[in-house]
């Protein structure tokens, strides 16, 4: 692991740090009591915005680009992980058959869909990010240099299970080379299942 990423990590915990803590609470037995991550819909656009500016903190400690939220990836995204928690497994293809390719296409999404990353946890947005780092393939797609636009959604059950989606892309105009195929695609969308 580079100097760069272990400085991205020790970046990640400061972030996280900065988010509101959450008090521990004991149990009869002096043990803490695990806390689940509970999202509002008020939560939306911060945790958005936070995992937009911890991507993009990561890629400029690796001298590329920062990344931008753009609405169409976002809604594939947020469509994956409804539909992931529906079939009750992380994977990429959705219930319907249809692959990540299919699902930017279906929201009009002009530019290149580059990849996509998927988790089954408990864990926040910032821990998540931080497994995918952890992972060679995972870290792949987040470190990808064509990559300027994402989509981060998540669908939490009742329990308080999530189920996070991130989807990248870069826009017609920047890209360099042709799009990738859905072959090519399929290989470098992996997942984490945290």
């Amino acid at each position: 692991m580079t100097k760069h990423l272990i400085s991205a990590f020790a970046t990640l915990v400061l972030l996280a740090a900065c988010a509101e803590p959450v008090p521990q609470r004991m149990g009869p037995d002096g043990r803490p009591i695990p806390v689940v991550y509970r999202i509002g819909s008020e939560d939306r656009e911060e945790i958005q915005v936070r995992m937009r500016d911890a991507i993009s903190t990561v890629r400029a400690q690796q001298g590329l680009p920062p990344v931008e939220l753009n609405a169409e990836l976002t809604s594939a995204a947020a469509t994956h992980a409804r539909d992931m928690s529906i079939q009750s497994r992380p994977w990429h293809f959705g219930s319907d058959g249809s692959s990540p390719i299919d699902r930017v296409e279906r929201v009009g999404y002009d530019g290149h869909f580059l990849g996509e990353l998927i988790s089954e946890t408990y864990e926040t947005e910032l821990e998540t990010l931080t497994a995918w780092l952890e992972q060679r393939e995972t870290r792949a797609v987040l470190l990808e240099p064509r990559m300027r636009e994402i989509g981060f959604a998540w669908h939490q059950e009742s329990n308080g299970k999530l189920w996070w989606t991130l989807t990248t892309g870069t826009p017609q105009d920047e890209a360099d080379g042709p799009a990738l195929s859905r072959d090519e695609t399929d290989e470098s969308s992996d997942s984490d299942q945290g």
